[in-house]
């Protein structure tokens, strides 16, 4: 398997995840949106900044980003339609990425002002890492989504998608 290949089935599973998870914070109702769902709106918006933020230095076009948090989440309705449109947007990067412009070293700057520096696989394996680690973070905000959760795990997702894996 290439690189190209693993990065785009990893953003197939983000998308996946990202989609099962908006959904179970959506079937909480509002009796359920307390103090907590708050907070793992502002998170899952963190990520997304990121997402988008790291969507445009592997284009090499400014961002109009001055920090990668916020005091306030948009809606969850807005925040789920931004979050599977950029989910989209990551698909269908890695589905056409060469592997001479996966290599190729981006200079970028921060939101806090300092330079980066970083080849664009490094980039797209930051954006995974980083929104899984925030999708855990979410999980263990509301244990509601427990279930969802569980079901955030990359083999889980292959064998989901692909059922001949399970023979």
């Amino acid at each position: 398997m290439s690189a190209q290949t693993l990065l785009n089935s990893l953003f197939r599973y983000k998308a996946s995840v990202d989609d099962e998870l908006l959904e179970a914070l959506n079937v909480l109702g509002d009796e359920a949106r307390s103090d907590n769902f708050r907070s793992a709106l502002r998170v899952l918006n963190h990520a997304h900044l990121v997402d988008r933020i790291f969507a445009a230095n592997l284009q090499r076009l400014d961002h109009s980003y001055t920090a990668s948090w916020s005091s306030e989440a948009p809606p969850l309705a807005q925040l789920s339609a931004d979050i599977r449109d950029t989910d989209r947007w990551y698909i269908d990067y890695t589905s056409r990425i060469s592997l001479q412009d996966m290599e190729e070293v981006v200079d970028f700057t921060f939101t806090d002002g300092g330079r980066g520096r970083m080849s664009r696989e490094e980039m797209l394996a930051h954006v995974v890492t980083h929104s899984g680690y925030h999708r855990g973070e979410v999980g263990r905000l509301l244990p509601d989504v427990e279930s969802t959760a569980m079901r955030d795990v990359f083999a889980g997702y292959l064998h989901r998608t692909d059922p001949t894996r399970r023979q």
